[in-house]
């Protein structure tokens, strides 16, 4: 690994805490330009991840599980898109970075949002969708790194909690960038718009991971031993 690739790979847990803190003092400064300012952040906090992949000089069989899951992902948002809030997106996600480990997770899930919304639209919102899924592949490969994520029903709870910080970074972006004249009431009525979408998205993910949480770990560890190593 390069000297660019381990700077990047340093700054990738820095720029994780220091969007979010952005975002939040924007807000609590009540400084113009919210919405373009914290999707620039937004933009910016995704180079040391694709700048440090591409810099990891990986082999190209190295990079399957990244393509096969990412296009799994973009296919599962796709078939279920009739269906609000309801997609696999987040189950795969999950299931990537526990299994590949948190920057693969984060590839997938930021690659996954821009890919998909080639079909659903690109806009200022797609920043913040890859920076939050992307965010959930790499907290999944970090908890399973040490051990976290073991148990059937602990990954189901984990998948759950990842989608409504999804959807709660996303609300909280809305507020910040075009919601924040209206004060606390306006963010609580923000809130509480995206609640049912939020928890029927948690709900979904639990439904789609609980059949997949030990037999994706079994077969892509047998991949990972056969052919990664």
């Amino acid at each position: 690994m390069g000297r660019l690739a381990r700077v990047m790979r340093i700054a990738q847990p820095v720029v994780l805490v220091a969007l979010p803190a952005i975002m939040l003092l924007w807000a609590w400064l009540k400084l113009p330009g919210a919405a373009l300012v914290t999707s620039v952040c937004a933009c910016a906090a995704l180079v040391p991840f694709f700048v440090g992949f591409e810099k990891s000089r990986r082999r190209a069989r190295d990079l399957m599980p990244i393509v096969v899951l990412t296009a799994l992902a973009v296919a599962g948002r796709l078939v279920f898109a009739p269906v609000p809030a309801i997609k696999p997106i987040i189950a795969i996600v999950v299931m990537g970075g526990l299994c590949f480990g948190r920057e693969d997770g984060f590839m997938i899930g930021a690659l996954a949002m821009l890919v998909s919304n080639i079909f659903f639209g690109q806009g200022p919102w797609t920043p913040w969708q890859m920076f939050s899924m992307g965010l959930a592949g790499y907290l999944a490969g970090v908890m399973g790194s040490h051990g976290r994520l073991s148990r059937r029903w602990s990954i189901a709870a984990f998948g759950a909690a990842m989608a409504l910080l999804y959807g709660f970074i996303l609300d909280t972006w809305t507020i910040v960038g075009f919601a924040s004249s209206a004060g606390a009431a306006g963010a609580l009525a923000t809130y509480a718009a995206g609640l049912a979408t939020n928890v029927a998205s948690a709900i979904g993910t639990v439904a789609f991971l609980v059949p997949i949480a030990h037999s994706w770990p079994r077969v892509f560890g047998r991949i990972k031993e056969r052919y990664l190593t």
